[in-house]
């Protein structure tokens, strides 16, 4: 029995040498696993984020473990913590809002699971807890939207602006007001008199913009911080007898194909471009960060502004 052993792993060793014989390799085979925590179906711009990034994993032959959180940050809280206990290789997630993270996320630092923000950041006073933020820069969008404004607005006197705002809380919601406000100010015309949530859906949008022409008879400008609720805002401007972008001119953010179709209808006046194709991006990002490559900190998306006047040229080349 012992000679026969002997004799079986000389040829073990034998052919291991000649290059014959091969032990598993698991560490090759094994595919990189991805957590990603989206904030939900709220609008055009994030079904589009989310088949960016579910197409790019494909592609990228990443096996991605995706949760939608509804817009509420506790299933989001919920869904990190199950891929911390499937020990996934990298976590990201675009945070419904920008406090209330570093419990979950001091969690998985322990783990040693590197976490990869999208879309939206967050406050902490300890960065170490996630790699990189991959997105749009907010603050300018809302500057630009401010600037083509103040630009491009032909009427006299006082202009009373009624904005509808994001998700309370969340990062596009605080930045794209404060870029707006930031740049606006430089004209003492320029009022924002009413200033609600739409919650970044149309049909919220359309309801706050209700409220708001019964409260107010005299608007100038709409400023909404995103194109889901501009478009449901100009359903209650023709409801109420008005004519969106004639009579009340919307200004908006994200460029997405309905936006570019309100434009060409002369119903919209401009869009902020906020581009949601990250997933090619994004999934290198993942690569890079498994692989242990120091990335910045901040990294940010190239895009737009889109006038009524080019929107017939753009449309057929938009993607989303």
């Amino acid at each position: 029995m012992l000679k026969s052993r002997r004799n079986l792993l000389a040829a073990i060793v034998i052919g291991l040498v000649a290059g014959t014989v091969a032990l598993p390799s698991f560490a090759a085979d094994k595919k990189l696993t991805f957590g990603f925590a989206q904030v939900g179906a709220e609008s055009e711009w994030r079904t589009a984020n989310t088949a960016s990034i579910k197409s790019a994993a494909k592609e990228a032959g990443i096996d991605l473990k995706f949760s939608d959180a509804q817009q509420k940050q506790e299933n989001q809280i919920k869904a990190i913590r199950s891929f911390i206990a499937q020990k996934v290789d990298v976590i990201g997630f675009a945070p419904v809002v920008t406090t209330g993270w570093d419990t979950v996320l001091k969690e998985a630092k322990a783990a040693k699971i590197p976490v990869v923000l999208t879309d939206r950041s967050i406050e902490t006073k300890d960065d170490s807890l996630y790699v990189t933020t991959i997105g749009s820069d907010f603050t300018e969008e809302g500057r630009k939207a401010g600037h083509w404004l103040l630009d491009n607005y032909k009427g006299q006197g006082d202009v009373n602006i009624v904005e509808l705002q994001g998700t309370v809380g969340s990062a596009p919601a605080i930045e794209r007001q404060k870029g707006f406000l930031e740049v606006i100010k430089a004209d003492p015309r320029f009022k924002v008199i009413r200033s609600q949530t739409g919650d970044f859906t149309r049909a919220k949008g359309k309801e706050v913009m209700e409220a708001f022409l019964k409260a107010e008879p005299n608007i100038n400008v709409l400023f909404s911080h995103n194109d889901d609720m501009a478009i449901g805002a100009i359903q209650a401007i023709e409801a109420a007898g008005k004519k969106p972008g004639k009579d009340i001119i919307i200004v908006s953010v994200d460029g997405v194909k309905g936006a570019f179709e309100a434009m060409m209808a002369g119903k919209m006046n401009v869009t902020v471009e906020c581009n949601p194709l990250l997933g090619a991006q994004l999934m290198d990002i993942v690569k890079q960060v498994k692989a242990g490559k120091p990335l910045p900190k901040r990294i940010n998306t190239k895009e737009g502004i889109f006038p009524m006047e080019s929107a017939a040229k753009e449309f057929p080349s938009r993607k989303y």
